[in-house]
């Protein structure tokens, strides 16, 4: 299959374009033009027209669209909001990052046919603390559509209003929770809620909101333009349409690609020139660190929502971290652990305590100063955070720990039983048991 067949440039296809963040630029590649046509619909002919398209949410969960929008009541004489996570945070994600930096104004153009269809009249982007730059492009971007009257009071002269706010976080994993981006927004702690109840119902301010990933809300124009018949032809029957793959690690081309849901890891190493010289495929994440690995038996399966989560994985935010034989599925683990350990809100127990000693433990096999034992205690602790945590970045830190130890229990063992040297002296270990 060419690169020509499997590419598939929908969201990505003003990437290239010169000064495509510009709305002089942005208007003359079918900007604003969706808007114009939503503008004109029933709002609730909105909300079906997503529905029919099957359009999933695409930051990691692949909820339907349509559907989380539809639960927003109607006629309850409450303000309704609309929030973008922008937040992405999840170590190997990097797609709404370049999306925002190429095209603000896709995002913001989303965001006027989204508010509308769920009669929302606020909405905000919580973009990550260090996304300096992006957070500019999105602020110039705001400001040229206030200025040629696609935000603000009377919207094209159709009586709808709505003030759009870009709001920065202060650089904490957990803001990409929903709820706990919410707390932030409201200049609280970033910690997550109890559900029920959910957003929908009680959500910013208390009042009913929509949470949507930058991916998802971009691709709403499309979609409008398009027609729902137009985005299911793309991707599979369960999940339609295009998807932004992030490929980094052993490839010759990283980079985002832009391919139909339901490419396979076969197809995407192609893509990007295949594995680097001397080296071989070993273990894979499909959508960044908090989705379980898989290895090289599984560059067939095929990457979306059904086909990950029949594989034992998910499809998570497509972030195809991709490493090889020479790189060792232990160290990994234990780097990933840390940064959950590290970015733990600190709120329940089994996150913060779990983490925190799972980061020992792994120390000290990599140390040379395990048990066998040990590994029976990261599963234990794994079995103790997952489903027990207060929300569900807790469960996805139990991931590269429980599959790791599915395909590679060997490579623990080596560092156990003195066939690989040690990765820290025990020195370093006690240091950081230390800390």
């Amino acid at each position: 299959m060419s690169e020509r067949e499997v590419l598939t440039p929908v969201l990505t296809k003003r990437w290239l374009s010169p000064e495509a963040w510009k709305i002089s630029v942005y208007e003359r590649l079918d900007g604003y033009a969706a808007l114009r046509k939503a503008i004109k619909a029933h709002p609730d002919d909105l909300i079906q027209m997503v529905k029919d398209s099957g359009l999933r949410g695409r930051g990691g969960a692949g909820f339907p669209t349509g559907l989380k929008w539809g639960f927003i009541p109607q006629g309850d004489g409450k303000p309704h909001y609309l929030v973008v996570n922008a937040d992405e945070g999840e170590p190997g994600t990097c797609k709404d990052l370049p999306y925002m930096m190429a095209d603000p104004h896709g995002l913001v153009e989303g965001i006027v046919i989204a508010a509308y269809a769920i009669r929302a009249n606020f909405a905000a982007i919580y973009i990550r603390g260090e996304a300096v730059h992006a957070a500019r492009r999105l602020r110039n971007a705001v400001n040229e559509a206030y200025a040629r009257g696609y935000l603000g009071r009377n919207i094209l002269g159709s009586g709808f209003d709505l003030e759009l706010v870009v709001h920065s976080g202060a650089g904490a994993y957990i803001c990409g929770e929903e709820t706990a981006l919410l707390d932030s927004l409201e200049g609280y702690r970033g910690q997550p809620r109890l559900k029920p109840p959910f957003p929908a119902v009680a959500g910013l301010y208390g009042g009913p909101t929509v949470v949507n990933n930058v991916e998802t809300i971009a691709s709403v124009p499309y979609i409008v333009l398009g027609g729902a018949e137009w985005w299911k032809s793309m991707g599979t029957e369960k999940s339609p349409g295009p998807k932004i793959y992030s490929i980094s690690g052993r490839v010759n081309r990283p980079g985002q690609y832009e391919c139909s849901l339901g490419i396979t890891l076969r197809e995407l190493l192609e893509l990007a020139g295949g594995m680097k010289e001397g080296h071989q495929l070993r273990f894979w994440t499909p959508g960044g660190s908090s989705t379980p690995l898989f290895t090289a038996e599984h560059l067939d399966v095929p990457l979306d929502f059904e086909g990950a989560a029949a594989a034992g994985s998910m499809l998570g935010t497509t972030a195809v971290q991709i490493f090889s034989d020479q790189d060792c599925p232990v160290y990994a683990t234990y780097r990933w652990i840390a940064f959950y350990a590290h970015e733990s809100c600190g709120k329940c127990t089994p996150c913060r305590e779990g983490n925190y000693w799972m980061v020992q433990v792994l120390r000290r096999i990599l140390s040379g100063q395990g048990t066998k034992a040990d590994l029976d205690t990261l599963l234990d602790t794994c079995d103790n955070i997952f489903g027990r945590s207060f929300c569900a970045l807790g469960d996805g830190a139990t991931s590269p720990v429980t599959s790791s130890l599915k395909y590679f229990r060997d490579d623990y063992l080596d560092y156990i039983e003195g066939r690989k040297a040690p990765y820290f002296s025990a020195e370093q270990a006690a240091l950081a048991g230390a800390h």
